[in-house]
């Protein structure tokens, strides 16, 4: 029977059992929780038939737009707004690792210690993608500007103690040239002097290989050159099983303004007529033989297509897959 008695008895129960659950419940839960503010470790792994193809971070870097590209000056703001980007434009630099299951072929190396903490971070996302320095054999270089061969060393020490450095030969013969670099524009001397600071050890190393244009630096590897940007910047492509990958360096800086307008260049191009020629020749191939496209500056991980469009070309990144 239920009377007054039960029913206190069973309220008491009731007050008892909660106030036990708020002496137990954990300290803080209402507390904010502090900002973590650190990024995953930027790298993207896929296969490309046999190959094991592994998209590494070397981190992003702020760049005025304004003053970062050549020609149609009026325009570049509205193609970035309407990217939903704006100016100073983030520019990803990645690297590329090869696994063929006989070597393991390093494409460019990011930026070392030459630039500031938003960059350098090859290496802890090389070691984070399952992978050692030492075990590195080849690494063949698009080109020889900073952000592509200042992680070869760390101060005078060489990264990479097993791996061979590969580069077009005119990019060697004009980077390496003391007489270039003194008959250069002030702005750029400093480019000459890293290429020599990162080259320098692998050379004396006997551990510095030259190739020529449309050669094999490394076998199965093959360059074509895309010469502008730089002398001797090279495209490399690695086929298995019939799927194509072409790493093509700098032939873009970003994803948006120079696949509408290829004509625009860069104040860092060598030669800017030659430059929006190789990077309007390399969209045209991309398009017609629909291969994989791996850019230096694409936001990372870098990695996709190139279609044509009402405004000339597009960039297509490749759909995310967690499975291999």
């Amino acid at each position: 029977m239920t009377n007054r008695r039960t029913i206190l008895k069973g309220t008491l129960s009731l007050m008892l059992t909660a106030t036990a659950m708020t002496t137990l419940a954990p300290l803080g839960v209402a507390a904010k929780a502090p900002q973590v503010k650190t990024a995953a470790p930027g790298y993207y792994r896929m296969m490309l038939g046999d190959f094991e193809i592994t998209a590494l971070s070397d981190g992003t870097a702020k760049f005025p737009a304004e003053t970062l590209y050549i020609g149609a000056k009026d325009q570049i703001a509205g193609m970035l707004e309407r990217a939903f980007l704006d100016s100073p434009v983030e520019l990803s630099i990645n690297a590329f690792l090869v696994n063929t299951n006989e070597r393991l072929v390093m494409i460019d190396a990011g930026t070392g210690d030459f630039f500031g903490p938003t960059l350098g971070k090859l290496i802890p996302n090389l070691v984070a993608a399952g992978y050692q320095p030492e075990q590195i054999d080849d690494i063949i270089l698009t080109h020889a500007h900073v952000d592509h061969l200042g992680g070869l060393v760390a101060g005078d020490r060489i990264v990479f103690p097993n791996a061979t450095v590969h580069l077009n030969s005119r990019d060697a013969d004009f980077w390496l040239s003391a007489a270039n670099r003194d008959t250069a524009p002030e702005a750029k001397r400093d480019l000459f002097s890293a290429a020599v600071k990162a080259l320098t050890p692998y050379r004396n190393a006997g551990r510095l290989k030259t190739f020529l244009d449309g050669a094999e630096p490394v076998p199965g590897f093959k360059s074509t050159l895309r010469a502008g940007h730089t002398p001797g910047h090279s495209a490399i492509a690695v086929e298995s099983k019939g799927q194509k990958l072409v790493f093509w360096g700098d032939i873009t800086h970003g994803d948006v303004v120079q696949f509408d307008e290829p004509y625009v260049t860069i104040g860092f191009d060598e030669d800017q007529a030659a430059a929006a020629s190789a990077r309007d020749a390399a969209f045209a191939e991309a398009v017609e033989e629909r291969y994989l496209v791996a850019g230096a500056h694409t936001r990372f991980p870098g990695i996709g297509h190139v279609r044509t469009d009402s405004d000339n070309f597009d960039w297509v990144p490749l759909n995310y897959s967690a499975t291999l």
